[in-house]
């Protein structure tokens, strides 16, 4: 594969890498597959079945391997979107959702494959890293209380005394 990045994140699958990397891809307008590895006669998987594929989102690499059961997504491990407006962090929180998502704390979720997400706010960045840690403070209490987060409840609580 040529233009291989030096470092691609690799994520596995039981088999559907193939879907999850369409509906990835789907995401960002900037997204794309880059390549498609299948597997060749006489190999351990189906003869033409998907192996791996390499994909780019927003600039990332990553590579979806058909791995099998063995292993499973935990949310040790997630995939950061930083997001500039509430409409923006709405749309991608629903999409993510669909087809079996779950919400967790203060902006993560999993997607329907497992994968864990966290849909972020810059302001929430620029709120809590403010020099006064009674803004901060506010601001950190009012994001653990939510699942999707809320930019402008994020800002109410900064401004109150």
């Amino acid at each position: 594969m040529t233009g291989t990045p030096k470092i691609a994140t690799h994520l596995w699958f039981n088999g559907n890498a193939d879907e999850a990397v369409a509906f990835y891809t789907s995401l960002f307008d900037d997204a794309r597959i880059t390549n498609v590895v299948r597997w060749g006669e006489g190999g351990p998987g189906p003869q033409g079945a998907v192996l791996n594929i390499a994909f780019e989102m927003a600039g990332q690499s990553f590579i979806a391997l058909n791995g099998g059961p063995a292993f499973t997504f935990t949310p040790a491990i997630s995939l950061a979107v930083s997001c500039e407006t509430q409409a923006e962090v709405d749309a991608l929180w629903t999409r993510l959702l669909d087809g079996g998502g779950k919400p967790n704390a203060c902006g993560w979720l999993d997607d329907r494959f497992g994968l864990s997400w966290q849909i972020v706010p810059s302001a929430l960045t620029e709120l809590m890293s403010d020099p006064d840690p009674k803004a901060s403070g506010r601001v950190a209490r009012a994001l653990m209380g939510m699942q999707k987060i809320d930019i402008a409840s994020l800002q109410r609580a900064y401004l109150a005394a």
